[in-house]
């Protein structure tokens, strides 16, 4: 009896091994070449995928305003200005000692 269930198990194994063989050629990982695919069949099937508002090639700009803005990145910023002002943020003096417990 002992010898039928080695040979089952032997079987058994061997024909779950065969499978499993198969079963790790199967990665599950991302390589360079995958790509978004769905996307690119889903632009393939539209009829007209870009927006109405591309073919407009003239692009209004005010040129005196672009000027001042790039001047301004190219200038280093200017130095905050100095005040002679104090700010005291805890209690005053004088609370602290007229309370009373």
């Amino acid at each position: 009896m002992s010898r039928n269930k080695l040979l089952f198990v032997l079987l058994s194994s061997s024909l779950l091994a065969g499978c499993a063989a198969d079963y790790l050629n199967n990665y599950d990982t991302m390589t360079l070449a995958s790509g978004d695919s769905q996307k690119a069949n889903q632009l393939l099937q539209t009829v007209d995928p870009y927006n109405p508002a591309s073919n407009n090639t003239r692009i209004e700009g005010d040129g005196v305003r672009s000027v001042g803005i790039v001047q301004k990145y190219k200038l280093p910023p200017s130095p905050a200005p100095t005040t002679n002002m104090t700010v005291n943020v805890g209690p005053s003096s004088a609370a602290t000692t007229n309370a009373t417990p």
